[in-house]
C-alpha cells in the first residue's frame, strides 16, 4: 500500500487551474465574471431612486388598470405598452408619468400633433391609480410623489428662484408664464398648476421637457422651486398691471403704443387747439 503525499492533490489542482488559464476562452470568461460581480455589487449599494411603483398593490387593481389601458391606450401604445409608431413605450415610465398625463387630460390624446394639449380629465382618481399601478408593474420607474415630498411650506422660495432661473426660466419664462419653443411646441404656463403636477413633471420630463430626477434635483430643491412658483403666482403687482409677466416684449409694446401714442395724441390736440 502506497501513501500519497499530502501536497500532491493541491499541486494537481493548481496545475489544472494553470492549464485552463491558458485556454483561449479564459479572458472572455473572466470578463463575464467581472461584469457579473460589478453589476451585483452596484445593485446592492446603489440608491433605490426608482422603486417598483406597483409593489404591494392588489392584483385586482393591476388587472383593472390593464383593462382600462387596453380600452383607452393600447391603440397607440401597444397591447403590452411596448409602443408603436403612434406612441412611445410606457415600460419603465413609472406611475408618476401616468398620473401626470392622465390627470391633466393630455392622455388619452385626441389627436397627434407637435404637442399634446391639456384638456379636462376623463377618469376618476381610482381609475387613474389603477392604470398607474398597471404601468408601474411593467418596469421600475418614478412613483407618484408622497404628501411629504409635496409639502413645500418650509421650503426656501428665494433659493427655489435661483434653481428655477438656472434650469427652467429659459423655457417657462422668469415668472412661470410659459413661452414658445421650436416647431410648434411650447412650454406651458405654470400658473395654477398643482404642486403634485409640477413635481411629477420634473420627475418624468413630459413633451420636450428634460427629466430632473431625484439625483439631479433633490426633493428639497423641487420643493423650493414649487415654493418660488407659488409665491410668484400670488404676489401683488405694486407697479401696476403685470401684463401677464411674459417679458419685455409686451411691456415695450405697451410703452410704445400707449405711452408714445398718448404723447403724439396730446401733441396733435395741442396743435389743433392753438389754431
Amino acid at each position: 500500500m502506497t501513501h500519497q503525499h499530502p501536497g500532491r492533490p493541491l499541486r494537481r489542482l493548481l496545475g489544472a487551474i494553470s492549464r485552463r488559464r491558458r485556454h483561449r476562452l479564459a479572458p472572455t470568461l473572466l470578463l463575464l465574471l467581472a461584469l457579473a460581480a460589478t453589476g451585483g455589487a452596484y445593485a446592492m449599494v446603489a440608491p433605490a431612486t426608482q422603486a417598483q411603483a406597483g409593489a404591494g398593490v392588489p392584483a385586482a387593481v393591476v388587472d383593472e388598470g390593464r383593462a382600462l389601458f387596453l380600452k383607452n391606450c393600447a391603440s397607440c401604445h401597444g397591447l403590452n405598452a411596448e409602443g408603436t409608431s403612434n406612441g412611445p413605450s410606457l415600460v419603465g415610465v413609472g406611475a408618476a408619468s401616468v398620473d401626470f398625463q392622465v390627470q391633466t387630460g393630455r392622455m388619452p390624446a385626441v389627436q397627434l400633433g407637435a404637442q399634446i394639449q391639456k384638456k379636462p380629465n376623463q377618469f376618476s382618481e381610482e381609475e387613474i391609480a389603477a392604470m398607474a399601478a398597471y404601468i408601474a408593474s411593467l418596469g421600475p420607474g418614478p412613483g407618484v410623489p408622497s404628501e411629504e415630498q409635496l409639502d413645500y411650506s418650509g421650503a426656501d422660495a428665494a433659493e427655489g428662484g435661483e434653481i428655477y432661473r438656472t434650469n427652467c426660466a429659459m423655457c417657462h419664462n422668469f415668472a412661470g408664464s410659459g413661452g414658445a419653443l421650436t416647431r410648434g411646441k411650447y412650454a406651458p404656463s405654470l400658473k395654477g398648476v398643482t404642486a403634485e403636477h409640477i413635481y411629477e413633471a420634473m420627475l418624468t420630463g413630459p413633451q420636450s421637457m428634460p427629466v430632473f430626477g431625484e439625483n439631479t434635483v433633490p426633493p428639497a430643491d423641487k420643493q423650493a422651486i414649487i415654493a418660488f412658483l407659488k409665491t410668484t403666482e400670488s404676489e401683488p403687482a405694486p407697479g401696476g398691471a403685470s401684463l401677464g409677466k411674459i417679458g419685455p416684449v409686451s411691456e415695450g409694446a405697451v410703452g410704445w403704443l400707449v405711452g408714445l401714442g398718448g404723447l403724439i395724441a396730446c401733441a396733435v390736440w395741442l396743435g389743433a387747439k392753438a389754431r
